[in-house]
């Protein structure tokens, strides 16, 4: 393609939210002039879809649920007013739980204030947190934050002596939304076990963010947890960043989950719109299914090469392969689709893994 057409290409297909400091570039990617109007069938399916999602539809059959991660960023979205208020009382309690251990309210049995945060978790209830963490933290932050987020007991050592045996004004978050997950179980009762040692009363150090009524919920009203918080039946883990799963951390680290969740809110809104050229999110799925053919024939790499971004590779290979990855479709057909999504560090992988990508099979597309 000629350097003119190239440019041509660009102007028309470069994407720039200018309130929001984002953009989006699909010049380079290969789709035929006509590829929008043959999708259209799709892009409509898909509009409707998340309208209905958005309405409190049954998203996921087999467990009768919905899914509403969008209501978190925007309460007044949410289907019934009674959901609407467990995500604002939610968000008020952890504001305020917040505010009371930086200001010395909330504190540990000896009375000195609280400096570090233990996260343990596995999957999105650790990948959220620990991707916002490494993106948004900084040595000003007013806690620290660590995570037990495998079961390896090496790590759990490994964590101990980053926080320099500082337990005693250690605060704990166990976050698990059925509250049986064994790897965060495992966790949970090595600290637990750590805490013993020192001779410090876990229940005034831990805190839980988990389903109503879930073993770990009633684990931590018997033992008289410093608080409980709900993690909602209709947010997944994977996407569960902006409910107390994320927020807590977050708010307790010192970021300002307000501006966070405004920021989402505001993206909805860009991704909301039926104008396909003006929609990032459109735009994204349409070049991931046609780069893929629409199964996932080719995998997607993703190079960030900003240092505080080097998670987001993790986060997005959960993201994408958890929510895509499937057997069957919705009407029980096999399908096996998929789109396997790997990266790490732009400036690393150049001198890595790179080398296959430009000499080698051609097998991938790069996001």
């Amino acid at each position: 393609m000629s350097s003119s057409s190239l440019w041509q290409r660009f102007q028309q297909y470069f994407l720039y939210y200018r309130d929001l400091g984002f953009s989006l570039d699909i010049s380079r990617m290969k789709f035929p002039d006509d590829f929008f109007e043959k999708m259209q069938p799709k892009i409509d399916q898909a509009f409707a879809g998340m309208r209905a999602l958005e309405a409190g539809a049954i998203a996921n059959p087999t467990e009768k649920r919905m899914v509403g991660h969008y209501w978190l960023r925007n309460p007044a979205l949410a289907p019934t007013p009674e959901i609407r208020t467990e995500i604002e009382e939610t968000m008020k309690r952890v504001k305020t739980f917040a505010a009371d251990v930086h200001a010395g309210k909330i504190t540990a049995e000896n009375g000195k204030r609280f400096k570090h945060v233990l996260l343990i978790g596995i999957g999105g209830s650790a990948l959220g947190p620990q991707f916002v963490s490494d993106a948004l933290g900084s040595r000003r932050d007013p806690m620290d934050i660590f995570f037990f987020d495998n079961t390896d007991p090496d790590g759990f050592d490994r964590v101990f002596e980053k926080m320099s045996n500082e337990l005693a004004q250690t605060l704990v978050v166990v976050v698990s939304k059925s509250g049986g997950t064994k790897e965060t179980r495992n966790g949970m009762l090595e600290a637990e076990v750590r805490f013993k040692e020192k001779g410090l009363p876990f229940n005034k150090h831990a805190v839980a963010v988990t389903g109503v009524g879930s073993d770990l919920d009633k684990y931590a009203e018997k033992n008289s947890w410093l608080a409980r918080f709900p993690m909602h039946d209709w947010i997944g883990g994977r996407t569960s960043v902006m409910s107390a799963v994320g927020l807590l951390p977050m708010a307790l680290q010192g970021l300002d989950i307000d501006d966070f969740l405004a920021g989402a809110a505001a993206m909805d809104e860009h991704t909301r719109t039926q104008n396909v050229i003006q929609n990032a999110a459109m735009l994204l799925a349409l070049m991931w299914y046609h780069a893929g053919n629409g199964k996932g024939d080719k995998d997607m790499v993703i190079l960030p090469y900003k240092d505080r971004l080097a998670l987001f590779a993790k986060y997005l290979q959960q993201l994408v392969m958890e929510s895509l990855g499937k057997e069957k479709d919705l009407d029980g057909k096999i399908v096996h689709q998929g789109i396997a999504v790997y990266g790490n560090k732009g400036s690393t992988d150049q001198h890595a893994y790179v080398q296959q990508l430009r000499d080698g099979v051609l097998n991938f597309f790069v996001t």
